[in-house]
């Protein structure tokens, strides 16, 4: 069993993607806001950069939309 954290910004058009192949899919798993300070410091503690969407796995980091849908439309 895997562990997930998906890092988003709220009105990411990219985390946005994301949320809607989620919704579509039936995925739930974590969410973290970016924007709150101790978020945002786990986030480039795990990744080195702020980027979202991130989707950390097991502790490493996922980004790209495209990547992370690809990832949950092979995995869940």
């Amino acid at each position: 069993m895997h562990e997930y954290t998906l890092y988003v910004y709220e009105n990411c058009p990219y985390c946005q993607k994301v949320f809607r192949y989620m919704d579509k899919a039936g995925i739930t798993i974590p969410l973290k806001n970016a924007r709150e300070p101790e978020a945002e410091a786990e986030l480039i503690s795990i990744g080195g950069k702020r980027q979202v969407p991130c989707l950390v796995i097991d502790g490493m980091a996922m980004y790209e939309s495209d990547d992370i849908i690809r990832y949950m439309k092979e995995t869940f």
